[in-house]
């Protein structure tokens, strides 16, 4: 993949400006307790206030709104665990176009739910014996629509980078920013938007320990997966990152950090019970690494995204009794 810096960043401010007016602005906050636990100035971008939940709605919407008519007509399909899904359900009932999703039936049903009151069809699987994308060609096969993955495309991923430059804007200078990271969408637009507007600023995504594919891969140079992998953090459980996000990620990431289950749980707790703040087990992710005992040292002004809040009740139940 050639990579032209230039042009994928003017890609992001185009669709910061389609997004004008249609995803919400999201709050920056600050914790003092976090602060000074993680030794630096840590800033949170709350995506968790973004329209859906999660910041999945930003690349979704930017990726629908550019399709021609007749793309339109013939309906959008996607696969997800949730919040893509969530995304791309809102976004097609904004725009006027039918949509269909294949879900896995462990998806949390809060998210299942919102899925279908947006009005998407929604398509269980078993993700222990089925693949979804051999499922959504079989359905693109039959129906025409147009497949918008949850990470692996360019309009996603330029639509995923509006976050960051939001918080970049809203900061007085980043000396790092801490990306949660599943197929590597908003890692991608997140690095690209950084780069081009706040070089000096270290970019670093964080996955799981039980789904440490893009760590991997980032560390070899040679793409890896973790099949399903049994994560609280439900957000990364995809295999790989892909065709696009792989260089993108390689390129433009400074580094890859992973954080264990008890870890990503005792960051939803922190969020919870100190910032009053709901957030997902994959959306704590970059809060984690800020709580790790063996943190690495980040200093100056940390930014975070909080990549979105759609926990389901018996979750956060056990995570808050754990």
């Amino acid at each position: 993949m050639e990579i032209d810096q230039r042009n994928l960043f003017r890609e992001v401010r185009r669709a910061q400006q389609r997004l004008a007016g249609i995803a919400n602005p999201t709050p920056v906050m600050t914790s003092r307790t976090l602060s000074r636990l993680a030794a630096a100035d840590v800033f949170l971008k709350c995506e968790n206030f973004q329209r859906v939940g999660a910041f999945k709605f930003r690349g979704a919407y930017n990726a629908v709104s550019l399709l021609s008519q007749e793309e339109k007509d013939r309906g959008v399909l996607t696969f997800s665990s949730g919040n893509h899904a969530q995304a791309i359900a809102l976004a097609g009932a904004l725009l006027g176009v039918k949509t269909t999703i294949v879900m896995p039936d462990d998806a949390p049903e809060t998210k299942r739910a919102a899925t279908e009151a947006y009005g998407a069809r929604v398509i269980g699987y078993d993700p222990r014996t089925q693949r979804r994308e051999s499922i959504a060609q079989a359905l693109q096969a039959e129906t025409g629509a147009t497949l918008i993955p949850p990470y692996d495309h360019l309009d996603v991923i330029a639509g995923q980078g509006t976050a960051a430059l939001e918080l970049i804007a809203e900061t007085r200078g980043l000396d790092a920013l801490l990306v949660p990271c599943g197929g590597g969408g908003l890692l991608s637009g997140s690095a690209i938007a950084v780069k081009a507007s706040a070089p000096a600023c270290r970019v670093i995504g964080v996955e799981p320990k039980l789904a440490d594919d893009a760590t991997r891969s980032f560390r070899t140079g040679r793409l890896h997966s973790v099949h399903n992998p049994p994560t609280i953090a439900d957000g990364t459980r995809t295999p790989s990152l892909g065709s696009i996000t792989f260089p993108l990620v390689r390129h433009f990431v400074d580094d890859m950090l992973t954080v264990s289950e008890e870890e990503i749980i005792a960051a939803v707790r922190f969020l919870f019970y100190r910032t009053k703040l709901v957030v997902e087990p994959s959306g704590a992710l970059g809060v984690a690494v800020l709580l790790k005992k063996d943190r690495p040292r980040l200093q100056g002004n940390v930014g975070v995204i909080i990549s979105g809040g759609n926990i389901d009740g018996a979750t956060m139940r056990m995570i808050l009794k754990s």
